[in-house]
């Protein structure tokens, strides 16, 4: 299972904190790590944030949807194994299971891409790693990136001394 950092569950926080004062005032619904998605019929994941901006199969008492959200987020954890299923395996069962847009944000390289679903594959509609990011198709948010790092940054002081302690060691 992975385990995420403090970093990554910030980020992920200010996502759904940003998302949801966007979709309150419409209707939209934002969920968070442990709202799981049946991508296929022996298969779940638990994106870490999700998004259906109409439409939702509102069930109140519901573990998993089987329908599509708009969106889906994942924030890639620093790891070899995490990182690959992030950006190669994930983007494959969402794209089957019909997710119009697919958001990998990265907290250490410090950049936010939007995917969208074309002809049955994902293809990089908008991408930044600073400034205002309007992503397509969610009329009306802008997402700040640079309060976003600064946010996640917050939490990653301790890992960067211990990083820059190790290296002089060496």
């Amino acid at each position: 299972e992975e385990m995420p950092s403090k970093l990554h569950e910030r980020v992920v926080a200010w996502l759904i904190i940003t998302l949801g004062q966007w979709a309150i005032p419409r209707g939209a619904a934002v969920y968070g790590s442990e709202h799981k998605l049946g991508v296929a019929p022996r298969r779940g994941r638990k994106p870490d944030v999700t998004v259906w901006i109409a439409n939702e199969p509102y069930d109140p008492d519901a573990v998993m949807d089987t329908t599509p959200p708009d969106v889906v987020v994942e924030v890639v954890t620093p790891t070899p194994r995490d990182a690959k299923r992030d950006r190669i395996e994930k983007p494959v069962e969402y794209a089957r299971f019909g997710v119009r847009w697919y958001w990998i944000v990265d907290p250490s390289l410090h950049t936010l891409e939007v995917f969208e679903l074309r002809d049955g594959t994902y293809v990089r509609a908008r991408g930044a790693s600073d400034g205002l990011l309007r992503p397509p198709g969610f009329r009306g948010l802008v997402l700040d990136l640079d309060a976003l790092w600064k946010y996640g940054d917050r939490a990653a002081p301790t890992s960067r001394k211990k990083a820059a302690t190790r290296a002089r060691k060496r």
